[in-house]
Formats: structure tokens, C-alpha cells, sequence
């Protein structure tokens, strides 16, 4: 899977953007704050309909403007798909498909599988759980759309549940009616549980294999799944939660409240491990986001580096350039000299000025 070509309209700072991918490696290279970063979110929304920032998209529309527009040639197996996205600083966004509106935004994850690597994403490993849950969260709704379905479901459920604890505090008979909301939480979200047990037995077995390199064979790293709560004690602990979750207006109990924690030697990285240990953990999930998909999918994902080299160093580098294999990869950086010297073949580069893109 590649993405051919890109083009914005009042996107971020480009008033116009067109840009032609190589199938290899691309390098878009410039100062800081020039506009790097806004094509690889550009290509992270036409996946996922989403900023990989978590920008509202009316922050997203070119100041001044209204709207804005992304268009996404992608190619799987010699066939091109257009992915066009309206984004409007009032309303919802619309999607269409080569030309034909979309209603779900499940119609659309999984046609551009992404893997998006920043600097951010070296905090998966020793931030709040929050990030571990999102990271995860993201990858599955690329692989699984039935995921997507109950995740979204349970997260309405979830908002409603909490109105209606908030309601209370005036209305104390609409207690009678939290059954209603906790049989259908406890049904998505025992879905949710079930397929985020079966993803970190997925990234923990592929894991092992990254970081045993990465730390010369001297560690070895596990994914466990941290669930808030069990699918067999779910129910009783969403009854006895109740004064709890009443008193505190919110609900206190579910997937919601899940996390994932990385063992390196039966250790606690995010506790007790170095930085160096807590970047070599999260070098090695994002290879290993990019080995399930390859093989959920059959198929190679987009992998998106956003100056991320800068925060390696030169061995994680190395490492990190040399997995990439056959990926058609996208890097932002603000120097080639460390391509250069290190004789990485690059394929197409771009310098990026102040929203204008020129090829050289």
C-alpha cells in the first residue's frame, strides 16, 4: 500500500498543496514550524478522519477560512482509490470515496493503514495511561472494524451514563433507569476487553523479538493488559460502583479506566527504567505496530516519521532505518546530513519553506 499524491486547500498554513510521493523513502526537510509536520497530519486524517494532535478540525481550516479540504490518492495491488475529506469550522466533516460520500467514519479506517512515529510517542511507554489506551485504540480501530463499532458505542454509553449521574444529583428517581445504560456498557465493553487482551498477546509476541535486538540480547520485554475490570466480575462491580459513581457524577468502572504496562526482566520500564530503556520499549511497539499489521492486512501500512531521529540516538537510528524494509516511508526532519553521512538511499525530497513544498 503507498499513497501516491496529497493535496490540500486551506489546510494548516497552505493555502494549496500538491505533492507526489515516491513508492520508497521521502524526506521533507526545512525549519521548524515551516509546515512539515501539517502534511503528515494531513495523511494521518485522510486514515483515520482524525488529527494525530487531537486538533478540533475547525483549528485545523487555514485562518480565516472556512473550510478546508484533503484529497489522498492511495494504490493496493495496481488499484487507486481517492479519499476526499471537507472539513468545516461548523458542522461535521464530509468523506467521500472515490467521489461517493461515506456516513460512518468505519467506512473509511482500514482503506489507508497508518503508522505515525513522533517525539510524542517516545512518552507512550512512561506517560498516564490515557496514551497507552489511545495507542492502542487507534491501531485496532485500523484493524478491526468491529472493534471501532463497539468502542464507539461504549464511549456514547459512557457520555450518557455520565449525564445521567450528573442528573441525579437533581433527580434521584433516574437512578431506576441506570440498569438500562449498564446492561448495554457492560455488553460493548466486554467486547472491548476481549479484543484488548487478544492485541497485547499480539504486540507482546512480536515485541520479544525488536527489543532482544535493540538491547543486544540482554532484555527481554512483555505487554501485559492491565484491565480495569474482568469480563466475569464486570456486572458485580458495576452494581456495588454505583454509590461510588453517583457520589462522584462519573462512572468509575470500565475499559475506560484500562492500561497496558511494559515488563523489561519483570520490571516496570515506566517505574524503574532508564530513558534509554523507556525509548528503546517504545522504538520497539512501533516496529511492532507496523509487523501486526503487515500481518493482519497482508499488506505494508504507510509508516510516518515526524522528527523523530533527532530524539534517538545514532544505534536506535540505525535500527529504526534499517527495519523499514519495502515500506514507503515518510520523514520530516530539518537537515539531510544525517542521511548523508550515513548513506541511506532516499528516494524523493522535498524542502518545505513557509507552506511552499519544492522538490530537489
Amino acid at each position: 500500500m503507498i499513497i501516491k499524491s496529497l493535496e490540500l486547500s486551506d489546510y494548516r498554513n497552505y493555502e494549496t498543496l500538491s505533492i507526489d510521493f515516491d513508492p520508497g523513502t521521502n524526506i521533507l526537510f526545512g525549519d521548524n514550524a515551516q509546515g512539515k509536520t501539517n502534511i503528515l497530519e494531513a495523511i494521518y486524517q485522510s486514515a483515520t478522519t482524525k488529527s494525530h494532535k487531537g486538533s478540533k478540525d475547525k483549528e485545523i481550516i487555514r485562518f480565516g477560512k472556512n473550510e478546508s479540504h484533503i484529497r489522498a490518492v492511495i494504490e493496493k495491488e495496481n488499484t487507486e482509490t481517492r479519499i476526499d475529506m471537507h472539513l468545516r469550522s461548523s458542522g461535521s466533516k464530509g468523506i467521500a470515496i472515490d467521489g461517493q460520500k461515506i456516513k460512518k467514519a468505519a467506512d473509511l479506517l482500514g482503506l489507508l493503514n497508518i503508522v505515525f512515529f513522533s517525539p510524542e510517542d517516545l512518552g507512550i511507554i512512561k506517560n498516564g495511561p490515557g496514551e497507552r489506551r489511545r495507542f492502542a485504540d487507534m491501531e485496532l480501530c485500523q484493524l478491526d472494524g468491529f472493534y471501532l463499532y463497539n468502542l464507539n458505542n461504549y464511549n456514547k454509553i459512557i457520555n450518557q451514563r455520565n449525564k445521567l449521574l450528573k442528573d441525579m444529583y437533581f433527580n434521584p428517581d433516574l437512578r431506576e433507569t441506570l440498569n438500562i445504560w449498564d446492561s448495554q456498557l457492560i455488553s460493548f465493553g466486554s467486547k472491548i476487553i476481549e479484543r484488548r487482551t487478544s492485541f497485547a498477546e499480539q504486540i507482546s509476541e512480536i515485541i520479544k523479538e525488536y527489543h532482544k535486538k535493540l538491547s543486544g540480547g540482554k532484555e527481554e520485554i512483555v505487554v501485559k493488559y492491565e484491565p480495569d475490570v474482568t469480563i466475569d466480575e464486570y456486572a458485580s462491580k458495576m452494581e456495588s460502583s454505583r454509590d461510588r459513581d453517583i457520589s462522584a457524577k462519573m462512572t468509575t468502572t470500565g475499559p475506560h479506566r484500562d492500561d497496558f504496562s511494559f515488563m523489561i526482566n519483570d520490571v516496570d520500564v515506566r517505574k524503574f527504567g532508564s530513558q534509554g530503556q523507556q525509548r528503546t520499549a517504545a522504538l520497539s511497539l512501533k516496529l511492532s505496530e507496523i509487523e501486526l499489521m503487515k500481518k493482519v492486512t497482508n499488506d505494508t501500512p504507510v509508516l510516518l516519521l515526524d522528527d523523530v531521529l533527532s530524539e534517538l540516538d545514532s544505534n536506535r537510528q540505525n535500527y529504526l532505518l534499517d527495519s523499514i524494509g519495502d515500506i514507503q516511508t515518510i520523514i520530516t526532519c530539518t537537515g539531510l546530513d544525517e542521511f548523508v553521512n550515513d548513506n541511506f538511499k532516499i528516494d524523493k525530497t522535498f524542502k518545505v519553506s513557509d507552506g511552499l513544498v519544492e522538490v530537489i
